[in-house]
């Protein structure tokens, strides 16, 4: 199984590589590495898409390219991660059970005390 993204075009079955957003405000048309996370409103394109790319007329299209000292995990992500193992690891710790309440002795109006329950006599 794997865990990478499809390209968001239809029939594609290609891996996405880029992640292509729109700013409206400036008509403008971002495409740039893959985002780390899906987003509902960007689109992850495939090598092919993303150099077939083009806007609406009026549009800049602005092609971000990879850090190349981004790539592969970091030591901040290694460290995040095995931040997250030990967290993970961590045994739950449960709040002590409630004592039971000592009402100061049998009361022979209400029956005989039995730890937190009372027997009641029928007289």
């Amino acid at each position: 199984m794997s865990l990478a993204r499809r390209c968001s075009r239809t029939a594609c079955g290609r891996t996405a590589v880029n992640t292509l957003t729109y700013v409206y405000a400036d008509q403008t048309a971002v495409l740039g590495p893959l985002a780390i996370y899906a987003e509902p409103h960007a689109y992850d394109l495939c090598d092919v898409h993303s150099e077939r790319l083009s806007a609406p007329r009026g549009w800049e299209v602005l092609r971000l390219a990879p850090d190349p000292s981004t790539q592969g995990p970091s030591s901040d992500d290694l460290l995040a991660l095995a931040d997250a193992v030990r967290e993970a690891a961590r045994p739950i710790e449960r709040p002590a059970p409630p004592r039971p309440v000592d009402h100061g002795g049998d009361d022979p109006r209400h029956g005989t005390k039995r730890g937190h329950l009372r027997v009641l006599s029928n007289d």
